[in-house]
């Protein structure tokens, strides 16, 4: 089974779009499934099943509003670093895997 994680993004005006993301594939769309939608066009899935686990994304005592903003901050480095073909220094990796940690 295809692991697919689905993440709200913000452009520059604050408009909430979704990506999502399978391995090297990912997706942009206006809402969640539309990104999934586009993405399993791409894995060339011709039967879909799936497990959704859907995670509410609000601060909450165990992983707080700074937390979620610094992960943001670093995925969105992580992105460009890859797309790049280059990776995070290794501080902000080691940040970026304790809030991943954090998070689950």
């Amino acid at each position: 089974m295809t692991t697919v994680a689905i993440l709200p993004i913000f452009d520059a005006d604050g408009e909430k779009t979704y990506r999502a993301i399978a391995g090297d594939k990912h997706s942009v769309g206006k809402t969640a499934g539309q990104a999934l939608d586009a993405l399993t066009t791409q894995l060339g899935e011709t039967e879909f099943s799936a497990l959704l686990v859907i995670q509410n994304f609000s601060p909450d005592p165990f992983f707080s509003a700074k937390q979620q903003k610094r992960l943001l901050e670093l995925m969105s480095l992580w992105r460009s670093a890859r797309d790049q073909g280059q990776g995070l220094t290794p501080k902000q990796q080691a940040e970026l895997d304790t809030l991943v940690e954090a998070e689950l």
